[in-house]
């Protein structure tokens, strides 16, 4: 600005500019135009006074509006404030980053847990553990009420020894049968042989004795023997005829016994086959028995595992239903860690790598943990995961479990944090967060 223009209008004057019209063009210089809205040039210091508290120009009655250098002075202490803060962050995340080739994760412990329910509806008439107790396999948990159960499981007792005596008693029959049946067929041989013997004597003796007879009627018609001599022959004949008969008739009855006998083997098959029907019969009774045993035995639970009862749902008298749970147990030597690894390191985590878990429970004492398990489908970061990038990054769950929980330290539901190791070659190092 030259020293003719006038310092409010810009234009060129004569005369110097007056210190009114020096405070004037300093307050026009900070007070932004507005499209559309004209400021009295005239006003610009009592505005500029306004906008700073009464108490202020009693203090400082000389104030004066910022300069262009004391603005920009501002500004260039902002940004560099703003560069100190990002740097100084980026910093300690890189120094509190791990070493690559080992991964930092976080969670909470977690088990498979086992729900104990009863297979049948019932009353519970004891309960042999309680919240906190360490049972074995085997161990009994519950007893519920079994004696109608038990009820059927005498009857079916009953009905598979009455079977178990059939078959005992077709399976003597069948033996007995066996040895039968060759001497009876032997038998019956014999007696069809001696039964055709006797009707071959019987033939031949009723052929002589008919030739005695005819020869004793012409003795008689030549008068050589008496009538007496000749009816004698007569009737001696007749019987040998009767005795060919009976001879004939137990030939056949002899043939027939010989048959009978030659079917004893049809009959010992018919035994057997009887015998396997009893025997079916008698297996149905076992499977019966075997039914009713389970249900009492399914009355009385018992701990699939070695574990820690965690929770208990019911108490001793209530009825409970089929598959209502009962107790809760937890196998504290198949813990595991879940934690989440961000997309862009899932690559390098694989099935069977070595990891450690660190808690605050127990300091500088690592837990090895081996990786089991990997997700096959990524998901935003939980709620309940810390990560010190942003959280709408996708993530793998992975699981690390426990290789040993010496003394059962470990509980489900501890928070923890893990390192997992994808190059063998880098030492293992605490996770730093």
């Amino acid at each position: 600005m030259s020293a003719t223009e006038d310092p409010a209008t810009g234009e060129p004057g004569g005369q110097p500019p007056s210190p009114q019209n020096r405070e004037q063009a300093a307050t026009a210089e900070h007070v932004a135009p507005v499209e559309g809205v004209s400021i009295d040039q005239g006003r610009l210091p009592e505005l500029a006074r306004a906008s700073v508290p009464a108490a202020t120009h009693d203090r400082w009655p000389s104030i004066r509006p910022a300069g262009p250098r004391s603005r920009w002075l501002a500004i260039a202490l902002i940004a560099f404030g703003v560069g100190a803060v990002t740097g100084g962050w980026y910093w300690f995340h890189a120094s509190r980053a791990l070493p690559d080739g080992l991964i930092q994760a976080n969670g909470r412990i977690e088990s498979d847990t086992v729900n104990i329910s009863s297979k049948l509806a019932g009353r519970i008439l004891t309960l042999a553990a309680r919240e906190g107790d360490v049972v074995k396999a085997g161990a009994p948990l519950a007893q519920l009420d079994d004696r109608s159960v038990r009820a059927r499981y005498e009857e079916a007792q009953a009905a598979l020894a009455t079977a178990a005596a059939r078959v005992e008693a077709a399976r003597t029959n069948l033996a007995v049968m066996r040895k039968e049946v060759p001497v009876a067929i032997e038998i019956a041989e014999a007696g069809v042989a001696s039964a055709e013997a006797a009707e071959r004597r019987a033939l031949g003796a009723e052929a002589q004795d008919q030739r005695d007879a005819e020869r004793a009627r012409r003795l008689v018609a030549d008068g050589s023997m008496p009538e007496q001599s000749a009816e004698q022959a007569q009737l001696v004949w007749q019987l040998a005829q009767d005795q060919r008969v009976a001879a004939q008739a137990s030939r056949t009855q002899a043939q027939r016994s010989l048959d009978d006998a030659r079917l004893g083997p049809h009959r010992i098959r018919a035994k057997e086959a009887e015998l396997m029907s009893l025997e079916a019969m008698r297996r149905e009774a076992e499977a019966r028995v075997a039914e009713a045993q389970t249900a009492v035995d399914d009355l009385r639970i018992a701990s699939p595992i070695d574990a820690v009862v965690t929770s208990r749902f019911a108490n001793v008298g209530e009825v409970v239903n089929a598959g209502m749970p009962l107790m809760e147990l937890v196998d504290l030597d198949r813990l595991y860690l879940k934690v989440y690894v961000p997309e862009r390191e899932i690559g390098k985590v694989r099935r069977g790598l070595p990891a450690r878990i660190y808690s605050d429970a127990f300091p500088g004492k690592p837990f090895d943990a081996t990786v089991r398990y990997i997700a096959s489908r990524a998901e935003f970061t939980p709620k309940e995961v810390q990560t010190p990038d942003e959280r709408t990054k996708l993530v793998y769950e992975v699981r690390l479990y426990l290789d040993a929980n010496p003394d059962h330290k470990l509980t489900p539901g501890l928070p923890a944090d893990a390192v997992i190791r994808w190059n063998e070659n880098v030492a293992w190092v605490p996770p730093r967060w």
